[in-house]
């Protein structure tokens, strides 16, 4: 078995704290926000060498609730995650946020076709194909 590399798991976790950080920067300062009450769902984005696909962390949220816009500079994506729990239930602890949500990702859209998206586990998987002048 190898040795851990701890430079590796110390860069690591410092990504991890900045990432978090940010998060957290856009929740609370979102200035010139549309809605400043609205929370932002986590993204990831995968490039491979013909698509770029990003993945929308959406748990709950069907969807029929979820708006995707195209714009020049990006997408936007917008929706309502409904509280999970009736009236009459006793909330202990509430973690994953509910009420509207919007995250705009910036994106090279002249350089992008979107081939579709779908729901999935939980996940907006928005699917783009490069176009073959930016391969």
């Amino acid at each position: 078995m190898r040795p851990l590399d701890v430079s590796i798991w110390m860069w690591s976790d410092a990504q991890s704290l900045l990432d978090q950080a940010e998060r957290l920067q856009r929740q609370f300062f979102r200035l010139g926000a549309s809605d400043p009450s609205c929370w932002e769902p986590p993204i990831d984005v995968i490039e491979s060498q013909d698509a770029l696909i990003v993945y929308v962390a959406l748990p709950g949220v069907p969807a029929a609730d979820i708006a995707v816009s195209l714009r020049p500079d990006g997408i936007t994506v917008t929706g309502v995650r409904s509280p999970p729990a009736r009236r009459a239930a006793r909330v202990h602890r509430i973690e994953i946020p509910y009420g509207r949500f919007e995250r705009h990702i910036s994106l090279p859209m002249q350089a992008l076709e979107p081939a579709g998206y779908e729901l999935v586990d939980g996940c907006l998987l928005l699917t783009f194909n490069k176009s073959k002048t930016s391969r």
